[in-house]
């Protein structure tokens, strides 16, 4: 028979814990009969119900060793409470079954304090995307997510409309020149960029993050997979802006959207192994780990994530400056708001840590920008500060349809016919990010009304995202 590894394991739903090492074990002493597939198939059986095994199957003393096994480390199990905590939802009519039986879980966790739904709400890993979850003392890697630190970034030309439309040829060529993207991708020699981030003393402090400071360096400033997109478009005051200083009118914008590549994806993976390994929950709830932030693992997480999230605003301030240098245009404000992260912040009083994975902070004033889709309208926006939101509001206008169903149900043709109804040129991109593919973002908004006030609309006009189909690395 073909040896047995622990991917293969892994692959057929055992986990990283001492029932693989014993069932490692049991593989190597394998004298039987049946070949790869067969005793692969019987060990998945065995591990999902040990107990069910026969006396007389070959596979007997390893179920016998896993019923042993899971009750010990069931004994360390933090247990869930019983009800979940209440936690308020905005539009709950566009928001899917599985994403509430995701925050239920969440709102179950003993550390858990308050929780809310933004209307761009779906279901995800661990905490789902448009989840806020406010735990007392504790974080969660995958309350925060993969993509540490994504974020928006939005660049306002003194250009007017006018001088977009005629230079088509010149912003689609500097689009082209001055982004990068897709899993893996970056700059290599000379074209590698220089910023303080990469000198922050965490890179020789922590030997995880040593290990990755080449690939942050060769990454910062490109833009990964997926979603993430480099784009311009007209975005339109109504009236004068005061915060801003910004006066009435149409202005060609620079709209910015990816977090910190390669660099977050593995710090994320890392930390929520190690979050599975010292915080035991039960299967519904195991990617809900969570450190103490006073644990030496939680402080060094936090300090990571934070990292992160500079990282992220950093490969944004390059690709906003590469781009300014080559148009040469002045540009009148900045506004920049990041998901995907953790913040100390106050809740009735006390200091809790308030976890938006794809929800965008509203404090009172705090400005943010919520994209549409490739072909919809995005908003400049100003949070309200409402307390029953955790003083957030959604990051955008979330799918409606999962990556895998897009490619099946949305057609070449029908792509091409909305993109050129709204006069949107694209570069990159797949099925999967169709607009099609995404909620209304007017009834998203609608839903959150009572969370942030729209200062400006901003027109997609012409988007870069990835073209190989990839997601963040």
């Amino acid at each position: 028979m073909k040896k047995i590894t622990g991917k293969d394991l892994l692959r057929i739903g055992f986990e990283e814990n001492i029932i693989l090492g014993k069932t490692l074990d049991f593989c190597e002493n394998y004298k039987g009969s049946l070949n790869k597939g067969e005793v692969l198939n019987s060990l998945k059986n065995v591990f999902e119900k040990p107990s069910e095994t026969f006396e007389t199957s070959a596979f007997y003393p390893l179920a016998q060793q896993i019923v042993a096994l899971q009750k010990e480390m069931d004994s360390d199990t933090i247990p869930l409470e019983t009800n979940p905590k209440p936690y308020a939802v905005f539009g709950n009519d566009y928001i899917e079954e599985g994403a509430r039986k995701q925050m239920e879980t969440a709102m179950k966790l003993p550390v858990s304090v308050a929780g809310a739904l933004m209307p761009d709400a779906h279901q995800g890993y661990g905490l789902p995307i448009g989840g806020v979850l406010a735990t007392k003392n504790a974080i969660i890697p995958y309350g925060v997510g993969v993509d540490i630190g994504c974020r928006m970034a939005l660049s306002i030309y003194d250009m007017e409309e006018s001088f977009f439309e005629e230079n088509q040829s010149k912003f689609k060529r500097e689009l082209i020149a001055q982004s990068n993207f897709g899993a893996g991708n970056g700059f290599r020699g000379q074209y590698r960029f220089d910023h303080g981030v990469l000198e922050n003393q965490l890179f020789n402090e922590n030997p995880l993050l040593q290990n990755l400071k080449d690939k942050a360096w060769a990454q910062l400033g490109s833009s990964g997979g997926g979603n993430h997109f480099v784009e311009f478009g007209i975005i339109e005051f109504a009236e004068r802006d005061e915060q801003l200083n910004i006066e009435k009118g149409k202005y060609v914008a620079l709209l910015t959207h990816s977090g910190s590549r390669g660099f977050g994806a593995t710090i994320a993976g890392h930390y929520t192994q190690l979050a599975k390994k010292v915080c035991k929950l039960p299967q519904e709830a195991k990617n809900l780990a969570y450190f103490d932030l006073n644990s030496t693992e939680g402080q060094e997480y936090w300090l990571a994530m934070n990292l992160a999230g500079d990282y992220a605003s950093a490969c944004h301030e390059v690709i906003h400056q590469k781009m300014q240098k080559a148009l040469g245009v002045e540009v009148l404000a900045k506004v920049e708001n990041h998901h995907n992260f953790a913040w100390k912040e106050q809740w009735n009083g006390e200091e809790v840590i308030v976890h938006r994975k794809g929800a965008t902070p509203a404090s009172k004033d705090v400005m943010g920008i919520i994209p549409g889709s490739m072909t919809a309208p995005g908003f400049l926006v100003r949070g309200k500060g409402e307390p029953e939101a955790i003083q957030s509001a959604s990051h955008g206008a979330g799918r409606q349809m999962s990556r895998t169903q897009a490619k099946k149900e949305i057609s070449k043709t029908d792509f091409k016919a909305i993109l050129k109804d709204h006069n949107v040129t694209l570069i990159g991109a797949g099925l999967d990010e169709a607009p099609m593919a995404y909620k209304d973002i007017h009834q998203v908004m609608e839903a959150q009304k009572s969370l942030i006030d729209v200062v400006a609309t901003f027109t997609p006009k012409m988007v870069r995202m990835a073209d190989d189909g990839s997601s963040e690395d």
